[in-house]
């Protein structure tokens, strides 16, 4: 069963149904005004790249990217300048894909998946690595969706469902944390977490935001749920709903997919027991027949990075021809970064020295 919150412990129920009522007008009042506000007027085109200052921008990207390595087209992670300078292949491993990167939060380290093998042998399996391609440490095998907690010394990830491959997001079972220092691996309290994917820990540890489908009593709905305990909060209340969240560095922002074509912000406090989500509003649109998607604040809370091509299923592992990589700047305003079409996708903001909030 999935632990709720009790609410009606010390109110009487007509207290409850009116600061229910009150809380919910609120919310939608505010998050119906804050999506209509303005945003007719988000350009649904890649503005001129001079649109952005670019090269102030002081952090570089890491993204995932299939093409030709020695020979062979596979799956490479790249790091760039926020304006696309400056690109260099981490990995060069014609013989194995890795994927869906994360920076630590000092900017050291990433973790990523590598999928292995061939035919029913075939395996996503958990790394992480220093940032400049050297050091690559073995997490887990048949795990997928790592991230890094606040302080940078563990690392979360989920297990595959099922021992076949499969590249379904959804193809996940409970959450583990492993202690780089110690290599020892733990589960999360909660047992049932499961089918949970796009997975970002709280600035103060004490959260995971992500995203459920088919799972946990959910159809799709992103949650929040607690790193050491075992509630879970369902964010749609607020009217967070769409896919693959992530929060910024500082825990005080939120962004997520709220549809294909729409990229959304909001401002998010998880510091309460009950989080609390306020000020939503679209940052990023494109037009229809495109996607956007697997937007990441940067560490200044001032930008995202996202991917951005043709309509297509755009999963962990699934190739995206003619995608590429963009930077937005929450006013509506959104760039490419790169040009070259090579199924650019999962970007991840990287800090390089002081800039973090």
């Amino acid at each position: 069963m999935r632990e709720t919150f009790d609410y009606e412990r010390n109110m009487p129920r007509t207290s409850i149904f009116l600061c229910l009522w009150l809380c919910i007008s609120s919310f939608a009042a505010g998050i119906q005004g804050s999506q209509l506000a303005g945003e007719s007027q988000l350009p649904q085109e890649p503005c001129d790249k001079s649109e952005i200052d670019l090269k102030a921008i002081p952090f570089k990207i890491i993204y995932e990217t299939y093409r030709e390595t020695d020979g062979e087209e596979n799956w490479e992670l790249f790091l760039i300048d926020a304006d696309g300078s400056n690109a260099t292949n981490l990995t060069r491993t014609p013989d194995v894909h890795e994927m869906y990167p994360h920076a630590s939060p000092d900017g050291t380290k990433v973790c990523f998946v590598v999928d292995e093998g061939t035919g029913r042998n075939k395996s996503r399996n958990v790394y992480y690595m220093n940032i400049d391609g050297t050091g690559r440490v073995k997490v887990a095998e048949n795990a997928r969706q790592p991230c890094w907690s606040p302080d940078g010394k563990m690392i979360a990830y989920t297990e595959g469902e099922y021992e076949r491959f499969t590249t379904r997001a959804i193809g996940a079972k409970g959450l583990f944390f492993y202690d780089l220092a110690t290599g020892k691996r733990k589960q999360h309290p909660n047992r049932e977490l499961h089918h949970i994917y796009s997975i970002c820990w709280s600035a103060d540890g004490d959260w995971f935001i992500a995203i459920v489908t088919g799972g946990m009593g959910f159809s799709h709905n992103i949650i929040a749920f607690e790193a050491h305990g075992t509630a879970v909060f369902d964010l749609s209340k607020y009217g967070i709903d769409g896919c693959r969240p992530d929060l910024s560095p500082n825990g005080e922002k939120a962004t997520w997919g709220q549809s294909d074509w729409d990229l959304y912000v909001a401002d998010i406090d998880l510091t309460l027991s009950v989080p609390r989500v306020a000020d939503i509003r679209g940052v990023v649109k494109c037009r229809k027949g495109y996607h956007v998607s697997h937007t990441d604040l940067s560490p200044d809370g001032r930008y995202v990075a996202f991917g951005y091509g043709p309509a297509l299923n755009y999963s962990v592992g699934v190739k995206a021809p003619d995608w590429d990589i963009c930077v937005g700047d929450l006013t509506g305003k959104w760039v490419k970064i790169t040009t070259d079409g090579k199924h650019s996708k999962e970007p991840d903001w990287v800090l390089l020295g002081e800039g973090s909030q």
